[in-house]
């Protein structure tokens, strides 16, 4: 199965809503962070891809789309890759996305808890180097923000694209993909103060359960894997 639309925005716009709302409408699985936090055997896969080795093909066999990290970095790669599929860009105010992953993905805490790790290793190729790990320099993480949303644009053709924000529902998402609208509403999870209570929750686990059960706990938590 080739993907059928790569998601280019950044981890904490709103990609794990994103995610479920296109398993939703029935589109196919799609690809989050919490794939790999759930298969810690895929870490090996995206450090091969950040090497410049990547096999896209088995890493997102039985998947038909990808929101958030680490996909997300390499959207222009995948864009390339699977040039049928269509691209989706989730955005959010620059200052608000800043606050929301200074205070959970990016956050202080988080990143010395997982620094010496596989998932640490993970996090440094696929996210920190993008931004020469500067994440808790609210100036230059916005601008990298603005910066990242300008490029997509710039590159996308405009209707292999949608800009899209959460908040908007399923309507554009829908006439985007050419699927009816459901009538449920669009899901809403991974909140910010869901997101801090799950890595407090992972962060103070017992030490001799080891780093990929209290990930893949976390996971399931969130994901209901």
């Amino acid at each position: 199965m080739a993907l059928q639309l790569i998601g280019a925005g950044l981890g904490r716009t709103g990609t794990a809503s994103t995610k479920l709302a296109i398993e939703q409408l029935g589109l196919g699985r799609c690809y989050h962070m919490g794939e790999v936090i759930a298969n810690p055997s895929h870490m090996e896969y995206w450090i091969r891809a950040a090497e410049g080795k990547p096999d896209w093909d088995t890493l997102f066999r039985g998947y038909a789309a990808t929101t958030d990290y680490p996909a997300c970095t390499f959207w222009r790669e995948l864009s390339e890759y699977y040039p049928d599929a269509k691209v989706l860009l989730n955005v959010r105010d620059p200052g608000k996305w800043f606050e929301s992953v200074n205070e959970t993905i990016m956050s202080q805490k988080m990143v010395d808890y997982v620094k010496d790790t596989p998932f640490g290793a993970l996090n440094q190729l696929t996210i920190w180097n993008t931004v020469e790990g500067r994440m808790f320099d609210r100036e230059y993480m916005m601008a990298h923000f603005e910066r990242h949303v300008a490029e997509v644009k710039a590159t996308i053709p405009a209707d292999r694209l949608l800009v899209f924000e959460v908040k908007q529902g399923w309507e554009p998402l829908c006439a985007f993909l050419g699927l009816p609208v459901p009538s449920e509403p669009f899901p809403r999870v991974n909140s910010r103060d869901e997101t801090r209570a799950m890595f407090q929750s992972m962060m103070s686990a017992s030490a001799e359960s080891g780093l990929e059960s209290r990930l893949d706990q976390a996971a399931k938590k969130m994901f209901g894997q």
